[in-house]
């Protein structure tokens, strides 16, 4: 399984998460687990999700929900889980 770390930080407002969530389920990608939470009003979510189906297209797909966060107003980030570790490790 090829996994990706999906990050999104921003302001608090209605359907951040439906609209992350509808986007990566039309590009057949599956989430694996997720956590948000809001401390005083900014949203901030981290999620696992199986690329597996998309990883040729890994470049394409980071693009086009990075793309989202600039349309929602919020920032999304996502990475390769082995890149996220490796830059993670102490």
């Amino acid at each position: 399984m090829k996994r990706a770390i999906i990050t999104v930080v921003g302001k608090d407002t209605v359907g951040i998460i439906a609209k992350v969530c509808t986007s990566l389920a039309e590009e057949n990608v599956n989430i694996l687990d997720i956590s948000q939470t809001i401390v005083s009003g900014y949203f901030n979510m981290m999620m696992i999700v199986d690329i597996t189906e998309r990883d040729a297209d890994f470049v394409k797909l980071a693009h086009k929900v990075e793309s989202l966060g600039t349309e929602i107003g919020v920032v999304i980030k996502m990475q390769r889980e082995d890149i996220f570790n490796s830059m993670h490790r102490i």
